[in-house]
């Protein structure tokens, strides 16, 4: 009877995403997601700092044509929503267990620097925060991956 018990509890093991090989399974995808958001967000990271106003100030170099300002917010804005996926999903999760985390607090601040950046680029005065968004998710991507 124990025995029986016993491949009944190793049934359930291999059953539960969140135990044994199965949830290895599933940790290792999500690693290999997080690698992949990493190095697309990595690509698009690089355009953005050349064309960031802040970074040419500093490295005294400057390109600019009409219409920078949008690139520099469409290439952000892939990055805002596919690099950081993991985190806004992962707040919506805190939030639904009313357990805020990690990922609330990175999402708090990505959504706080896109929002405010495309607040700059359609009239409010003030500095866009694009490359320090796209830098911050690459960072987190990094860390997580």
């Amino acid at each position: 009877m124990k025995h029986q018990s016993i491949s009944n509890d190793h049934i359930k093991h291999n059953m539960n995403p969140s135990m044994g090989h199965v949830g290895h399974d599933h940790h290792k995808m999500m690693i290999e997601d997080f690698k992949r958001r990493f190095y697309v967000t990595l690509l698009l990271t690089i355009p953005v700092m050349v064309f960031s106003p802040m970074i040419q100030q500093w490295f005294h170099f400057m390109i600019y044509f009409g219409g920078s300002i949008y690139l520099l917010l469409a290439l952000s804005t892939i990055v805002y929503f596919y690099g950081g996926f993991p985190f806004l999903s992962g707040f919506i999760s805190e939030l639904k267990k009313k357990t805020p985390g990690m990922m609330t607090l990175i999402a708090v601040a990505i959504t706080t620097a896109y929002s405010y950046s495309v607040a700059t680029v359609f009239g409010l005065q003030g500095m866009d925060f694009f490359w320090e968004l796209c830098t911050l998710i690459l960072i987190m991507l990094w860390g997580i991956g």
